[in-house]
């Protein structure tokens, strides 16, 4: 399983979240793409648009279970993806910013 460590994530690294809707709207990392692990697949198409073409895929969830199933989804497809290590609790633990659509602090659920 490829992973990466939230500390090694860079600002403007692309990130797919694969949370449910509640998780999201509670909180998540600011400019991460929102794809419902239910609705992944119906909606791969919004993910190949928007990844970049010569990038890396970070694939975010609450603590990497989720996270790591559509990590290895990619890896089949052909697409160079990663699973966040720790996911969500980590990134907070770790003091990277938490945010609800309005830009708002938000929180981990």
């Amino acid at each position: 399983m490829p992973t990466v460590e939230v500390a090694d994530l860079k600002d403007g690294d692309f990130l797919v979240d694969v949370r449910e809707d509640d998780e999201w709207q509670a909180g998540h990392a600011e400019g991460a793409l929102h794809i419902p692990i239910s609705e992944f697949v119906a909606r791969y198409g919004e993910l190949t648009e928007a990844a970049p073409q010569d990038g890396r895929v970070n694939v975010i969830c609450r603590s990497g279970g989720r996270s790591a199933q559509v990590t290895m989804y990619l890896v089949q497809q052909g697409i160079e993806a990663v699973n966040v290590d720790g996911g969500m609790q980590v990134w907070a633990a770790v003091g990277r910013p938490v945010v609800t659509d309005a830009g708002e602090p938000g929180f981990v659920l």
